[in-house]
């Protein structure tokens, strides 16, 4: 058996650069892995049945999950037809939140799976395959500090940060925001302030990369943390609005944001410690509002073989 772990991510950097000729939109994010995670274990069968159990009823487990879709995907690249799996999910991550942990699981399935199967796959390989799947799949494979531009699937390293950085997550866990609505409500607000070209999209492209991301410290420089869809999604979700105002109320907190498309909001703070702190400092708030939350520290990688 093989057991693999599954981080979230959250947003440091989401801009919406403008249409490309393919109907998406170019990005430019920065985007950053953090210690929440759900476990994936994986047992070869003898039967070359691809099947998923789940601790949580509400997920799907069928051919529409992620995971089976990057497993099946795997096994066709393979050649083996015979190849089976079954495979456990242990689901940590809210759901619909944000924080990308459908796409951090499909990443998991192609890297215990190409462990499992002895497939050889290199870490590229199965970057290639991810952004096949989904625009953050292949981000969730490499994991850490990423710049993540184009449909979110061109990656490029950022140093880790020495500093012990950590995050406060929180949540309506009622609440969920559809990707595809925010992108386009965001187009219906905005396009007329897009990028028009390529090299517009590569001069800024330039200029994000010259920030330091991980910056910690308030009394110098707060991290230049932006969100578009914020911007949009805020305004119409009132359990956005309000978790952003708690998060601005702890003055500890180094910055604050909508992670993706939301609804999860999050604070950075110096490190874990802090981070616990306000967190059980806002329990009396966060109960009142319905507002669920976790304190994580930053991760430096992706999905992780544990086992």
């Amino acid at each position: 058996m093989i057991t693999v772990t599954a981080p979230a991510k959250v947003n440091l950097h989401l801009e919406v650069l403008g249409l490309r000729s393919d109907g998406f939109h170019e990005l430019a994010m920065v985007m950053q892995s953090i210690e929440l995670a759900d476990r994936l274990s994986f047992q070869n069968t003898a039967d070359a049945q691809l099947s998923l159990t789940c601790d949580d009823a509400s997920l799907s487990v069928g051919d529409d999950n992620l995971i089976l879709r990057a497993a099946q995907l795997l096994r066709d690249r393979s050649g083996f037809s015979e190849l089976g799996a079954s495979i456990h999910l242990e689901k940590r991550i809210p759901i619909g939140a944000g924080l990308a942990g459908g796409s951090s699981d499909g990443a998991a399935a192609l890297v215990g799976l190409n462990a499992l199967w002895g497939l050889g796959h290199s870490p590229a390989d199965l970057e290639r395959m991810a952004a096949e799947l989904g625009s953050d799949m292949p981000f969730c494979v490499a994991g850490g500090c990423q710049l993540c531009f184009g449909r979110g699937e061109q990656l490029e390293a950022v140093p880790p940060t020495p500093q012990p950085l950590a995050v406060l997550l929180v949540k309506d866990p009622t609440v969920s925001v559809s990707t595809p609505w925010a992108y386009k409500r965001c187009r219906e607000l905005n396009q007329s302030h897009y990028l028009a070209d390529e090299a517009a999209f590569e001069q800024r492209r330039q200029a994000l990369r010259s920030v330091d991301w991980l910056q910690p410290l308030r009394s110098e420089l707060p991290p230049p943390l932006r969100n578009d869809l914020q911007d949009v999604v805020a305004p119409e979700t009132a359990a956005v609005r309000s978790a952003l105002d708690l998060l601005n109320s702890v003055p500890e907190s180094l910055a604050v944001a909508m992670s993706g498309s939301g609804p999860s909001c999050f604070a950075l703070f110096s490190d874990l410690a802090s981070c616990r702190q306000a967190q059980d400092q806002l329990t009396p708030q966060l109960d009142r509002a319905g507002l669920k939350a976790w304190s994580c520290a930053l991760r430096s990688d992706g999905v992780r073989i544990e086992a």
